[in-house]
């Protein structure tokens, strides 16, 4: 590893010391006698499965990492996280004029490849680039995270889900324009973006070099955490569970067998992964639309069949959302939880997905800052809306302690389709690997970063990604979840302050690329 790298990493570690080591020396008095006391120390059970030891070694470091994200501030104890995602989003929609509304028109004729030009740098096609990014978004907070949010904050907190997807896309266009604008290409001709290069090299040209090449590793150690927990272990956690409900419940064979389970998807993560970002857009071009469509389909068939109800839930989501009650419910309860869960699910603000689009074939990067605004529109505006009509209709957002998250939205499109269960478990397989594979394109990104881009340095960390799956499957839900939200929430400190810097950048390339089309450089394909 580089030096100048090594010390960024000392001082990463030093940052965070003090947090590390009060959660290590409360968890050690709360396990050790204390001095002058007669006490019994109970011998430890010894874990009877591969699961259960692994859950018990991730354990520790989960607690660890997420007493340091989840920094809470007195307004009433909200994480500093969440206001920090917000105010970036509503910031971003100011700045540039509601280009999230005013240029939707256009990003959609974009990504159908109305203003696509022969020739242009980069391997895949905005369609391509837009389903490799929505893969890691759509998935598993769409099914589960709605469900979290509203029974938790009732119908209302729908409301405050929706306007954080829409301001989202504003967060989501300046991170991918950028992306695209700083991206390397080799001359194999493969792509090299994301914010660890529009941090250290805009950030750099601004003046702010020492404090770019900070942010940007701080952002590749966190993306790489990210790939591995919410990217990988919730993902394979979350599949392993809809499969255990379909296979039997607690009476399945599989019960208890996480790491087999772990070890199959591994293998198969493992077969697309070796092919870089070709084979994965090329696998999520096909799977991303064909479980949308699925998923989509199956919950118009459940409005359709209580239309008469839909009015009544509409007005339950906005009363909720306003309702002195629902305040804290709806506003509080998605800032807290339900902003967490849109967050996680549509990750705007992040930075992750630059990295995926940055692979785009353009000569344009504002471009394909347009078609990712269309991410979290389709994530949460739409996919998540429709979920939480089902659940709100169905009302089985009232019955959390017994089924679950993810069991709320099984029940509540099994009400109406008995046999939907077993399809929603392969949805949920299929949205699981998707979002993998997207996620180790990501990761694997960062890790090359710091480490180099050789070929061994390449295998190491899809090794590692892979060993990933096996423990994800393996740990409890609770483990899994906190170490996930922490992981790819931290990721938005470095990526947000770097997107404030360079805002100015991302309004000129704007402007140029809306002055080519209107001038007619670039025209309109039939």
């Amino acid at each position: 590893m580089p030096k100048p790298t090594l010390v960024l990493l000392l001082l990463f570690i030093a940052q965070i010391f003090p947090a590390v080591t009060s959660s290590l020396i409360a968890h050690e008095s709360a396990t050790s006698p204390t001095g002058g006391e007669e006490s019994e120390v109970a011998e430890a059970p010894k874990p009877e499965t591969l699961d259960e030891l692994i859950d018990k070694w991730m354990e520790k470091p989960t607690k660890v990492v997420t007493s340091v994200i989840f920094y809470k501030v007195e307004l009433p104890e909200v994480p500093f996280v969440l206001i920090w995602l917000i105010v970036g989003a509503t910031i971003f929609t100011v700045y540039f004029k509601l280009v999230n509304v005013r240029c939707f028109p256009l990003a959609l004729d974009i990504v159908r490849g109305k203003y696509t030009t022969p020739g242009e740098k980069g391997e895949v096609s905005h369609f391509q680039a837009l389903t490799a990014a929505l893969s890691g978004t759509v998935g598993l907070g769409n099914i589960a995270g709605v469900a979290a949010a509203i029974s938790l904050g009732g119908p209302g907190a729908t409301f405050w889900m929706i306007v954080a997807g829409l301001l989202g896309m504003s967060s989501k266009f300046v991170e991918c324009t950028l992306g695209v604008k700083y991206r390397k290409i080799d001359i194999a001709g493969k792509t090299h973006g994301g914010p660890m290069y529009y941090l250290s090299e805009g950030l750099q040209k601004r003046g702010y070099g020492g404090l770019g090449k900070i942010l940007a590793i701080l952002f590749a150690i966190m993306c790489i955490g990210g790939s591995l927990g919410g990217g990988n272990m919730y993902q394979v956690n979350q599949a392993f569970t809809q499969f255990i409900e379909v296979t039997g419940g607690e009476n399945s064979w599989w019960v208890g067998r996480g790491s087999t389970f772990g070890f199959i998807i591994a293998i198969i993560v493992g077969m697309v992964i070796i092919g870089g970002i070709r084979s994965i857009a090329k696998v999520t071009a096909k799977i991303v639309p064909f479980m949308c469509a699925i998923y989509v389909t199956a919950a118009m068939v459940i409005l359709l069949k209580h239309v008469g109800q839909v009015p009544d839930a509409v007005l339950q989501i906005l009363h909720g959302a306003f309702s002195p009650k629902a305040t804290f419910g709806g506003v509080m309860g998605v800032l807290i939880v339900g902003f967490q869960r849109a967050a996680f699910s549509n990750e705007a603000g992040i930075g992750s997905a630059s990295i995926a689009h940055s692979a785009v074939r353009t000569d344009n990067p504002a471009s394909e800052g347009l078609v990712s605004l269309l991410e979290p529109f389709i994530d949460t505006v739409v996919v998540c809306t429709m979920t939480a009509l089902v659940i709100i209709i169905t009302g089985t957002y009232t019955e959390k302690e017994a089924l679950g998250d993810i069991g709320m939205t099984s029940a509540a499109f099994a009400s109406v389709i008995s046999w939907f269960p077993t399809i929603l478990a392969v949805a949920v397989i299929l949205f699981a690997f998707s979002t993998m594979i997207a996620w180790s394109y990501y990761g694997e990104q960062s890790w090359m970063y710091i480490f180099g881009r050789g070929r061994a340095s390449r295998m190491s960390y899809k090794l590692l990604f892979c060993a990933f799956i096996i423990i994800g499957a393996a740990m409890s839900f609770g483990n899994v979840l906190n170490f996930s939200d922490a992981m790819i929430l931290g990721m938005c400190f470095p990526n947000l302050l770097g997107l404030y810097i360079l805002m100015p950048e991302v309004k000129d390339e704007l402007t140029k690329y809306l002055t080519k089309i209107k001038e007619g450089e670039i025209t309109k394909n039939s």
